[in-house]
């Protein structure tokens, strides 16, 4: 049978108020939280944006969220993880520094922060997965020890995986530093010898300290480099690049099958939100804001396949276009496809207009 998905539609550049409110109407209506229970430790997972001006989730839906929690007698908290890459988010002392500067301290969600993977993300368990590539993945501690989990993602375009909503939020957010490591393993860039200027930004960014520069341009050593993506992030001058024919699969696949990981882990204990609101071209990783759809509104199930499902198709038929020709010239509808393959959730949906 189909999964539900709950919609919200949205007008563009709705007020945040008016669409909270709506989605507290709908969780409390259609008793989408009745499997939290008293006593319940509830990571609320969710991702605090790189700069103000993204497109991340606003503060005030959590603030509504801890409340609707702590009626239930449940412990909510916010919960987040180190990034491998160099940045404002790459331990849990500049991560929670810059969650406060973002404006989620404890007076504006009524939550606190706990790094789900520890102080340098080295913090995990692992746990099995029936999967093709993984028998096993490692996971973020506080995300498998936490009795329910609310993820809360935004939809937007993603340079590797085509484009990022609960999948990718459970997958690699959720997912320690070994985690994510071994998700980007197979991944590797190379440096346009024409296009490098020698600006040594990609030097100093890189988290392996793989690049170097000679006389004419960096260089990465493929044997150090973690596939992170993170010189292809910050290089102005479009320098770097990836085969992404020969590595979109391998990183979906493994994305795809560390989300199964924390939804077999939550099975019965989880709900899955996707905002489809300030949809930009890249994730809230990047400091740039480049929007590619009118805002759509908010989705919710209890099936994180059947969610992003549901979601990419509403984002392709608002613009009328497929999301690679927007974004990035990535086959991303492979993620939902690959879950189907292993088992993972349900991509068939029937959405339920609010």
């Amino acid at each position: 049978m189909p999964e539900t998905v709950y919609f919200i539609e949205s007008r563009e550049k709705a007020d945040d108020q008016y669409l909270c409110s709506q989605l507290e109407s709908l969780l409390v209506s259609a008793g989408l939280l009745d499997f939290i229970e008293e006593r319940d430790m509830v990571a609320v997972k969710t991702h605090f944006g790189e700069t103000k001006d993204l497109g991340f989730v606003r503060p005030l839906y959590f603030l509504m969220l801890s409340r609707l929690l702590k009626e239930r007698k449940s412990a909510p908290f916010l919960t987040e993880t180190s990034t491998l890459y160099k940045g404002n988010r790459s331990n849990g002392v500049i991560h929670l520094e810059h969650a406060h500067r973002q404006g989620f301290g404890f007076e504006q969600t009524g939550m606190p922060i706990l790094m789900a993977d520890g102080l340098f993300g080295e913090e995990e368990i692992e746990v099995p997965v029936p999967g093709k590539l993984f028998k096993s993945v490692k996971l973020a501690t506080l995300v498998v020890k936490a009795q329910a989990l609310i993820m809360v993602s935004h939809f937007t375009g993603h340079l590797g995986t085509g484009f990022g909503a609960a999948l990718k939020n459970m997958g690699m957010g959720c997912a320690s530093r070994g985690g994510k490591m071994a998700q980007h393993s197979t991944a590797k860039p190379s440096v346009k010898k024409k296009a490098c200027t020698k600006c040594g930004v990609c030097v100093k960014w890189c988290p392996a300290s793989a690049i170097t520069m000679n006389e004419e341009c960096a260089v990465i050593d493929k044997k150090i480099c973690i596939g992170c993506g993170q010189c292809l992030a910050v290089c102005r001058f479009d320098a770097v690049t990836y085969n992404w024919g020969a590595t979109y699969e391998d990183l979906q696949k493994k994305v795809v099958e560390h989300a199964f990981g924390v939804a077999e882990n939550k099975k019965g204990k989880a709900l899955y939100v996707n905002f489809l609101t300030r949809i930009s071209k890249d994730c809230d990783c990047m400091s740039g804001f480049h929007q590619i759809v009118p805002d759509i509104g908010i989705l919710v199930s209890a099936d994180p396949v059947a969610l992003d499902a549901a979601s990419l198709d509403l984002v392709e038929s608002r613009a009328g276009k497929k999301l690679s020709d927007m974004a990035y010239n990535i086959p991303c509808r492979f993620q939902i496809d690959y879950a189907r393959e292993i088992g993972f959730g349900n991509a068939d949906y029937t959405i339920k207009k609010i």
